[in-house]
């Protein structure tokens, strides 16, 4: 495996990791309690509590491997923190289930908002790894606008409507291969807009 290859490899375990671990210690915690004081908190509460030092950890080694920080990875760290911390300290599930809802109607907002002022905030994120035209990158800013807001949607209906067990799978499986697929879909749809000068200049 060369030095490149293991940096990749590296990369992709402290991003997934954390949410792999949530998933697999959910279910190995959710029929536990533990009581501290006068209050009992169930395993996913304690999950939750362990999960979020877990991603700061994985945040910051992905940090110091790559040098620098998604403005999309900054976010979210925040928001599990400021959520993961009111679940905890209210004992409340509810709060943690609502922030991946909060962090796509910020994008959905964010890209919205730019596209108005027409330009793409996402081409700011995304640039150099992905070298689309002008005329690309609208039109994937648009369909990521309208991506993000349908997830927000599925979030809300999943952990409102179903069970704590169905929204830890689809959280973990869910969102992941539904974006994944979509990303994936649109670099098909989109090669026409692909630029080719920048492309050969990488090469």
């Amino acid at each position: 495996m060369t030095g490149k290859s293991s940096k990749s490899s590296l990369k992709l375990i402290l991003e997934m990791g954390p949410l792999i671990l949530f998933f697999v210690g959910y279910f190995l915690l959710r029929d536990q309690t533990i009581q501290i004081g006068n209050t009992q908190y169930d395993g996913f509460i304690i999950i939750t509590a362990l999960f979020v030092p877990i991603l700061i950890g994985s945040t910051y080694l992905l940090w110091k491997l790559t040098g620098e920080l998604s403005r999309m990875q900054i976010i979210t760290v925040v928001l599990v923190v400021v959520f993961g911390g009111l679940t905890v300290f209210l004992n409340d599930e509810r709060f943690i289930k609502m922030k991946p809802t909060i962090i796509y109607l910020l994008f959905t907002i964010t890209l919205g908002f730019g596209l108005l002022q027409k330009k793409s905030f996402l081409q700011s994120l995304m640039g150099q790894a992905l070298p689309l035209s002008d005329t690309g990158w609208k039109i994937l800013t648009q369909r990521t606008t309208l991506f993000f807001l349908f997830l927000a949607i599925a979030n809300e209906g999943v952990w409102r409507f179903m069970s704590t067990d169905a929204w830890v799978t689809f959280k973990t499986f869910g969102f992941t291969g539904i974006s994944l697929a979509f990303f994936g879909s649109q670099m098909y749809f989109l090669r026409k807009y692909l630029d080719m000068e920048v492309l050969e200049k990488g090469q």
